[in-house]
């Protein structure tokens, strides 16, 4: 097999503070790459602090810009330094696309874990979340006809209505261990929900503290734990909530965790609770399932794929606080069905691997 120079556009990398899973994904795949003997690049937005350019396990980061200028300014930069460098570019679009197609000589492809859609009205003021949502199926169509790898068969039947004809699915990998036996968990002694992730309005964590507060009227020693970080106007004005809540002294806020700490919560929680408006997967899920605890999430993008209704998790019928709360008393209260739920998500859990993602990215890219 021929080793590959790969340039890889994307707007952030795995240091950057607003991080998510989909640079796990693409730095764990970049990884590996470089360990087959491949070369990787990646060209990303800077951030206050950042260095210029750092080599992480053999690829290398080079940083230009920031959040909205990574984009021409990576124009720029392959134009003047790796012009006709690469084997592949890799286009990854996380809300806007870099339109490598128009000036790449390279074979391209693009790199797609979620269309934002939704996501627009949630973490944009107005007009801008009109103008994005109106205007991003209009310049995905310009870039319908290049294959196209994503995470999930969500993100694959939103692509094909804009007409996207050559789309690959990848796994998804998680990067903690799933705990070899179950029975050697131990829960906190009361029930106790946990929310785990970056408090901002489209993860919509509001309705996870009013779920909370419903729940909490059929079932006395509920608690919840909340862990994540809450910078942004909409993270001050859900701390603001839990101080009006009737059951403040049974909800705890914990701020951002360390990774072994997100793992202790993960494990001695029962249930954890994802209400995002879409995910690319959701692999927080995942990640609590491979610890022995499984979700109750919001039926929409992503959140779907990771959890199988009735088999590894439950999905709401209605994306309510109230449907929610219904969910977590009837988990609380049929023992068996969630026994079966722990066993089966776990199980789930152990084929989502990175080696199995990089099998599948390899196989796509030859």
């Amino acid at each position: 097999m021929k080793k590959k120079k790969i340039l890889w556009l994307t707007w952030k990398d795995k240091k950057n503070p607003l991080t998510g899973g989909a640079e796990i994904v693409n730095e764990e795949l970049a990884k590996r790459l470089v360990q087959d003997g491949h070369q990787v690049k990646l060209i990303v937005g800077g951030y206050t602090g950042a260095e210029a350019r750092e080599v992480i396990d053999g690829y290398e980061i080079i940083r230009v810009g920031g959040r909205w200028t990574v984009y021409w300014q990576a124009y720029q930069y392959y134009q003047k330094h790796l012009k006709g460098w690469a084997d592949l570019v890799i286009d990854e679009i996380n809300t806007v696309p870099f339109f490598a197609k128009f000036y790449v000589k390279e074979k391209n492809i693009l790199f797609i874990h979620q269309l934002c859609r939704e996501i627009w009205f949630y973490q944009m003021f107005f007009p801008l979340n009109w103008i994005g949502y109106i205007i991003e199926p209009i310049y995905l169509r310009l870039l319908n006809d290049i294959k196209v790898i994503t995470i999930s068969n969500s993100t694959k039947q939103e692509l094909q209505k804009l007409g996207f004809k050559d789309i690959q699915i990848i796994s998804e990998g998680i990067e903690i261990e799933p705990v070899d036996n179950l029975d050697t968990i131990t829960k906190y002694p009361n029930p106790t929900i946990l929310s785990l992730g970056s408090i901002r309005a489209m993860k919509r964590t509001k309705d996870i503290l009013q779920a909370y507060n419903l729940a909490k009227q059929s079932i006395p020693n509920l608690e919840l734990l909340i862990a994540g970080d809450s910078n942004d106007p909409y993270g001050q004005e859900f701390l603001q909530e839990i101080q009006k809540s009737e059951y403040k002294k049974d909800i705890q806020y914990l701020g951002k965790v360390s990774k072994q700490k997100k793992i202790e919560l993960m494990q001695q929680s029962h249930i954890i609770l994802v209400t995002s408006v879409k995910e690319g997967w959701g692999l927080i899920v995942t990640e609590a399932n491979s610890q022995g605890t499984p979700a109750i999430v919001y039926d929409v993008d992503g959140l779907r794929d990771s959890v199988i209704h009735n088999q590894t998790g439950l999905v709401c019928s209605t994306n309510t606080p109230a449907n929610l709360a219904q969910n977590i008393t009837k988990l609380f209260s049929d023992q068996k069905l969630y026994a079966k739920l722990r066993q089966e998500g776990h199980k789930f859990s152990k084929t989502i691997t990175f080696e199995q993602s990089y099998k599948d990215f390899i196989k796509i890219i030859n």
